[in-house]
This record gives structure tokens, C-alpha cells and sequence, in this order.
């Protein structure tokens, strides 16, 4: 369609100047559908991406647990100003945290003070360099040891104070969601969001599985940093003066285990799928009105190292009206190695478009770019 030629040029320009391996766009408007691609989705073989991949959605699966704890509070078993403590006692209660003063609402807009958990020497003296991930690629973490991770560096700030990226708040809400329902994890997140919503391909990953239902494209990483570079040293300020140099090859990352996302990011899924996840949440659709108004109050992501000229709801996101012209766009999205994905869309759920590379991110500008292509809306200008 001639409509989304500009986006075209875009999901082109990506691979022949950013790098990316191959890269799909597929856009919703009104009762249109439109689906484009670019680059491949295996270098080896050079066979192209194809609608319908399955992919890891990244940081996106914040979006389903919120969705997940918003629906259990619609039924009054909790309420997202409990306290941590209130249903798991003495879990956050170290390295200067306080359970009794952090609520699962703060886990949820990032605003816990909780450290970015990225950071944690258990996690990136594992995975920082390229041997590091081959050796411990398909390593599993419990929910036990991600809660302690979650703690194990001390806050960077007060409940409530400002927004830090962090995936610990996250892992600390599926904990909840376990203690409140006796059920696992994923097993709450098919009940209260997936069938309802009718996903029929889409589920949060188990933790044996290390590969992807077909289709699936490879999935490739830069994402490491230099040799000889200490992962205690790296800091939000200093991490991307310490990845490796440009102009090596990727590493095949396809086959891993992703137990590390749990509750902060481990869902598979497709972009038909996630566009309709991705509507759900911003009309209303699925939450009564008065959670649906709790995931779209959004804080300030500024200084906590995430995208820019963007608010943070609960799991999902919306572009400061000033960065867009007075345009509202809302969107959810995330990385993992090997994947990212983005969908961008208007509040009534009429327009949106999705994305997919196999590839971490490498740069913000593919992501603003069809968003201008598709909504006319220059981010920042």
C-alpha cells in the first residue's frame, strides 16, 4: 500500500544503516491491516521474515502483569496500595529497603527505589561478555534467587521519589501475584489476560523451553560488553563506553533460556497478537474503568536512564504530549538479546503499528522514525 511506503523506506534504512538483521512492521488503521519487512530472518540462509513470527516481546510482559495485578484488584482480593510487606513479609526488607513503605504500585511505575537490576553482579558477570552468555546461556533462575537479586544492591532512591528502570519490581510482583492466588505466574497471566483477550499466540515462556514455535526468526546480539571490561564498573552513566567494538559479528542467541525475564519480561508472541494486547490496554477494553485510569497515570522518566520524551503507567508508556506536538501516542515495548519490539498507537485503539527486529535495540532513532512515518509525529523536534 502506498500509504505506508514511508515506513517501508524506514524498515529499509534500518538494515542498510543501522545494521539491523531483518526487521517486520505491521500496522492496524481502522479495519486496514498492512504488513511490511525488511533484512532477513536468518543471515545464514538468508530466508526473509514472514508474518506471523514468533518472537520474546521483551519488557513488554511488564504490560501483562500489570494487566494481571489490575484485574485482581478489580476483584478486591488486593489493592495496588497494599505494601510489599503485606503479602510478602520480609522479602524487601534488607540492603536499606523498607516493605512497609514500598507498595506494589511503586514496583509497577518504577518508582520503588529499587537499583536497576541489570546491574547486579549476579546477572551481568554472567552475561556481560560473549563467553559469559555462551557458558551460561540456558542457566535457570528460581523466583527465590530473582527476589534476591532484586535487593542485593542497596536503593537509589525513596518510594514514591523518582523513576529507576527495574526489573527486581517487577520480579517482585509476580511473587505477589503467585501469593495471592496460589497459582503460578503464568498460569494467571492466560486467565486474566491471554483468553480473554484471545491470543491465541501468544503465552509467557516456560522455563524449560529454550526455543520458539514456527515461525520464528533467528535472533542476533552486539549486546556485550568489551573484553577485559569489569561488569562491577559499569554504571547507567558509562555502560554503552564499554560495549564492544562495532563491526563484529553477531552472535546467534536464538537458543536460550529466558527465566531471568519472569514477571519483568518473558512473553512470546507475535505483532498481530501484541497489537491486540496493545489496543486492549490503551481503550479500556479489558480493565474496568477505574484500573484502566491507574495504568495510564504516568510519572516522569527523566534521569532514570530509559527512553526519552516519554511518561511511564504501569508497564506501558506514553510520549510527553510536548515531544509530539500536543499528539497523545501510547505504546509498550522492550528488549531482550536477540529481540526487541515496540507497537505505538492512538488511545482509541484505531491506529497502531508494531515491530520487530531481530536484534537488540541499537539506537532510538529506528523506533522515532516510523513513528513519523505512520503518524506524521516528529518525537522531540
Amino acid at each position: 500500500m502506498a500509504a505506508h511506503e514511508n515506513v517501508q523506506q524506514v524498515l529499509d534504512w534500518s538494515v542498510a544503516e543501522v545494521g539491523i538483521p531483518g526487521i517486520v512492521a505491521e500496522v492496524k488503521d481502522g479495519d486496514r491491516t498492512w504488513f511490511g519487512t525488511a533484512g532477513v530472518a536468518d543471515i545464514e540462509t538468508g530466508s526473509p521474515r514472514v508474518p506471523g513470527e514468533y518472537f520474546h516481546a521483551g519488557s513488554s510482559g511488564k504490560a501483562f502483569t500489570s494487566a494481571t495485578l489490575l484485574a485482581l484488584e478489580a476483584e478486591a482480593g488486593l489493592s495496588l496500595d497494599d505494601t510489599v510487606n503485606a503479602h510478602l513479609p520480609g522479602v524487601l526488607d534488607v540492603n536499606g529497603y523498607d516493605g512497609d513503605k514500598i507498595t506494589i504500585k511503586h514496583l509497577l511505575s518504577n518508582t520503588s527505589g529499587l537499583f536497576a537490576t541489570g546491574l547486579a553482579p549476579e546477572v551481568s558477570q554472567r552475561y556481560a561478555t560473549r563467553s559469559g552468555f555462551d557458558r551460561h546461556r540456558f542457566d535457570t533462575f528460581s523466583t527465590e534467587e530473582l527476589l534476591r537479586v532484586a535487593v542485593s544492591q542497596s536503593p537509589v532512591g525513596a518510594p514514591g521519589e523518582r523513576f529507576e528502570y527495574a526489573n527486581g519490581g517487577f520480579y517482585i510482583a509476580g511473587a505477589i501475584i503467585e501469593k495471592v492466588t496460589g497459582n503460578s505466574y503464568a498460569d494467571e497471566v492466560d486467565r486474566r489476560v491471554v483468553q480473554p483477550l484471545g491470543l491465541t499466540h501468544t503465552r509467557v515462556r516456560p522455563t524449560t523451553e529454550t526455543g520458539y514455535p514456527s515461525p520464528h526468526p533467528r535472533g542476533y546480539s552486539h549486546q556485550f560488553l568489551k573484553d577485559g571490561a569489569d561488569p562491577a564498573a559499569v554504571t547507567p552513566e558509562n555502560w554503552e563506553s564499554l560495549m564492544e567494538e562495532p563491526g563484529l559479528p553477531p552472535l546467534d542467541v536464538t537458543e536460550l533460556n529466558s527465566s531471568l525475564g519472569y514477571a519483568a519480561g518473558n512473553v512470546v508472541s507475535t505483532t498481530t497478537d501484541m497489537i491486540r494486547f496493545f489496543n486492549a490496554m490503551t481503550t479500556g477494553s479489558l480493565l474496568p474503568p477505574a484500573q484502566h485510569r491507574q495504568m495510564w497515570t504516568t510519572v516522569s522518566t527523566e534521569g532514570g536512564y530509559w527512553m526519552p520524551y516519554a511518561r511511564y503507567g504501569l508497564g506501558m508508556f506514553e510520549f510527553d504530549e510536548q515531544a509530539t506536538g500536543g499528539r497523545t501516542l501510547r505504546g509498550v515495548g522492550g528488549s531482550f538479546w536477540g529481540s526487541y519490539f515496540f507497537a505505538v498507537g492512538t488511545p482509541d485503539g484505531r491506529h497502531t503499528v508494531a515491530v520487530h527486529t531481530n536484534t537488540e535495540w541499537k539506537s532510538w532513532d529506528p523506533m522515532f522514525k516510523v513513528i513519523e512515518a505512520e503518524f506524521g509525529v516528529s518525537i522531540g523536534a
